[in-house]
């Protein structure tokens, strides 16, 4: 599967990001949804051939869904940094696109 990449990732304000990608969807999504979703062991858990070796550790800290910065990862993710001093949550372009798809779709059902 081709994924787009984004063409504009924009801070709108404290708590919300825009991305527009390539094939023209836009889509805004609040910190706390994208920091909900972040991909890393720790908040995932990790798993070793089926073996669950570390479950996911969720902790609720001041700062948790302040994003300081999100920094390139190559040519495919981008790394995010939150004031709580995470920053172990790469996320690839495609689960970035996947969250987005999923708040427009949330945020179309509840306007109807």
């Amino acid at each position: 599967m081709d994924v787009q990449r984004p063409i504009r990732i924009e801070r709108l304000d404290p708590s919300r990001l825009r991305i527009v990608w390539g094939d023209g969807f836009t889509a805004t999504i609040p910190l706390d949804v994208l920091r909900q979703h972040c991909p890393c062991a720790y908040c995932k858990g990790e798993h070793v051939f089926g073996t669950t070796v570390m479950l996911p550790l969720q902790q609720f800290s001041p700062g948790m869904n302040e994003l300081v910065a999100l920094e390139p990862v190559g040519n495919y993710a981008v790394r995010a940094r939150w004031a709580d001093g995470h920053d172990t949550g790469i996320y690839p372009w495609q689960l970035l696109r996947q969250i987005a798809e999923m708040v427009a779709r949330d945020d179309t059902s509840l306007a109807r």
